[in-house]
């Protein structure tokens, strides 16, 4: 904490000193530097950490510098009014607008951003009451406790305090159980949602972080300058935030400031010498920006932080509580040899193709059930049924005497019944601890206030316990902090295996667990599966390696066509003429 600490009050005491050293046009230049980066803080969290592109940004700006320029010019309010006025109104916009808009995706969603951005700029300039597109003037003064707020020099301490106090906020919270589900957005959705994590709230709860952070930063320039008018508000601005992030690291809280920093900087010089080279300015240093940003994509993909980082020695990783922690709640198991899961008579259909017809099995607690097949035999189907992923045409599944069929993934993980997938989905980026501790997710409560303010130190000591036991139960406790996409595939189907189990599920759901694994590997898992099968635990695996099927399995069933072929326990299987003729084209 105290290391994450240091890099935040050097930068207050920049704030502070800078007036005191440097001449007023530089300390003119910090403060928008510090303008842009509350903004490009937002588009961190939103676009590079979230995956949601957004060109609209500035408008969220000019919400929070008009609000308050309309309250204090016309109502001769204070600007601390004009400045809960903006937020006030920037939160219900936000909202209004993510619940629209991050309805989208792919290339649909910065389309929808975009048409937002232009209409709040051309809505700026047309309203009656602001002033067209010369704007309004003469704005007051800022006041805090008698201090006159009035030029660049005052400015740069109060705009120094509010950005570090985001910068602390915002790091508390990528630091917590909120933040993992954040960086689930951007490539992990299908997986967060199976683990519990509700994505299209995280989604829409970022969004309007960085909106309100746009609209702060809105307030402080429209005082700074005393005059607000449309133009910094155009969609164009809202470009610049973009490369801002992209400059600087389109992932990093400090990549936003780095971003921010270069892009004025270069902004400024191209300003002076552009003039002299093409006898005019205008709009040239735009054509500068993008061909840096292309060589930044091509060459630097994740900013210049990162390539910066790697000159640095790495920190170590933070120490975890020994025993501080305190358990989580966990669940009962059921009796064993108790039918956990009950799916019968499931249909599903893909417009003329039947991938299941009148399929069911039941899955016991305390036993392990084996789903095998052909390739092609609408296994994966089912299992998407199962989980929850896919709803079936007909047909009901029951689990512990509750209907499950048509329920999210989310809502099934919440009822104990956790999964691992065909692919391995894991946070390559994350470490090995993070990954299994989103497994815990659903047993968390801490909101997004509390982790911002870092009020969930006990939950969130009690949630990386549970990972680290998780992780050492399955035989990886050396691997704690090493990055997840760095292992072996082996070793990532096992960290799923891990986050499966964080979950304190009482149903385990294996995609395949076996396949990449070597002989020891596999010796070892099956050793873990037989470990939770005498603990109480129900385990479905869709499975090819039959070896390791039939060492293990209590019972199995067969799949052909879509269709039930054949049940029972791996000897009696073994011996179904109908399942050697399905595998083997028949017996002689």
């Amino acid at each position: 904490m105290i290391r994450r600490l240091i890099p935040l009050l050097a930068l207050l005491l920049l704030a502070g000193l800078a007036p005191r050293l440097l001449p007023s046009f530089h300390v003119t230049l910090l403060n928008y530097i510090g303008l842009y980066s509350l903004v490009a803080l937002g588009l961190v969290l939103l676009t590079g950490i979230g995956g949601m592109t957004s060109f609209g940004q500035a408008a969220f700006v000019g919400i929070g510098a008009y609000a308050s320029a309309v309250l204090t010019t016309h109502y001769g309010l204070s600007p601390w009014l004009g400045l809960l006025a903006g937020l006030a109104i920037t939160l219900v916009v936000a909202t209004a607008l993510g619940l629209l808009t991050l309805r989208l995706a792919g290339h649909y969603l910065p389309i929808g951003t975009l048409a937002w951005g232009l209409a709040l700029f051309y809505l700026f300039g047309n309203l009656p009451g602001l002033g067209g597109f010369g704007g309004l003037q003469n704005l007051p003064n800022i006041s805090l406790f008698g201090w006159q707020i009035r030029d660049s020099a005052d400015f740069s301490l109060l705009i120094g305090v509010l950005l570090v106090i985001s910068l602390w906020l915002l790091d508390n919270l990528l630091h917590s159980r909120q933040g993992r589900a954040i960086r689930t957005l951007k490539d992990s959705a299908g997986m967060a949602e199976a683990m519990g994590i509700d994505t299209a709230r995280s989604r829409l709860q970022v969004f309007i972080i960085a909106a309100l952070l746009a609209a702060l930063s809105g307030w402080l320039y429209a005082h700074l300058q005393r005059v607000v008018n449309p133009t910094p508000f155009s969609v164009v601005m809202g470009i610049e935030y973009l490369f801002m992030i992209v400059l600087g690291g389109v992932a990093s809280l400090w990549g936003a400031l780095l971003g921010a920093t270069l892009l004025t900087l270069i902004k400024q010089v191209l300003q002076d010498v552009l003039p002299q080279l093409f006898g005019h300015a205008d709009n040239v240093e735009m054509i500068f920006f993008g061909v840096l940003v292309i060589l930044v994509l091509q060459y630097a993909r994740g900013g210049l932080l990162p390539v910066l980082s790697r000159l640095v020695p790495a920190a170590k990783p933070r120490p975890l509580p020994e025993h501080a922690a305190h358990a989580l709640p966990r669940r009962t198991m059921p009796a064993n040899g108790q039918p956990l899961m009950v799916a019968e008579g499931l249909l599903k259909q893909f417009g003329g193709l039947v991938a299941n017809k009148d399929m069911g099995l039941t899955v016991h607690g305390a036993e392990i059930t084996a789903l095998i097949g052909p390739n092609g035999a609408g296994k994966s189907t089912l299992f998407n049924l199962l989980s929850g992923v896919l709803a079936p045409n007909a047909g009901q599944i029951v689990f512990l005497g509750q209907r499950i069929d048509g329920l999210s993934p989310r809502a099934i993980a919440r009822l104990g019944v956790s999964r691992t997938f065909q692919h391995v989905r894991l946070l390559p980026d994350m470490s090995v601890l993070e990954n299994v501790a989103l497994g815990a997710h659903a047993r968390g409560k801490a909101g997004l206030l509390r982790s911002m303010l870092h009020w969930e130190r006990k939950e969130e000591a009690a949630l990386l316990a549970e990972a680290r036991r998780q992780i050492e139960r399955v035989g990886l406790g050396d691997a704690l902090h090493t990055p997840a996409g760095s292992l072996p595939l082996g070793q990532q189907r096992i960290v799923e295996i891990a986050r499966a189990l964080c979950s304190d599920p009482l149903l385990l759901l294996l995609d395949e667990p076996a396949a990449g694994l070597r002989y020891g590997e596999k010796q070892a898992l099956a050793h873990l599966l037989e470990q939770l099968r005498g603990e109480g635990l129900g385990v479905l695996l869709v499975e090819h390696d039959m070896e390791f099927v039939m060492g293990l399995a209590d019972q199995i069933v067969v799949m052909e066509f879509g269709q039930r072929l054949a049940g029972g326990t791996p000897v009696q299987i073994q011996q179904n003429p109908a399942v050697l003729a399905a595998y083997l084209g028949g017996v002689e």
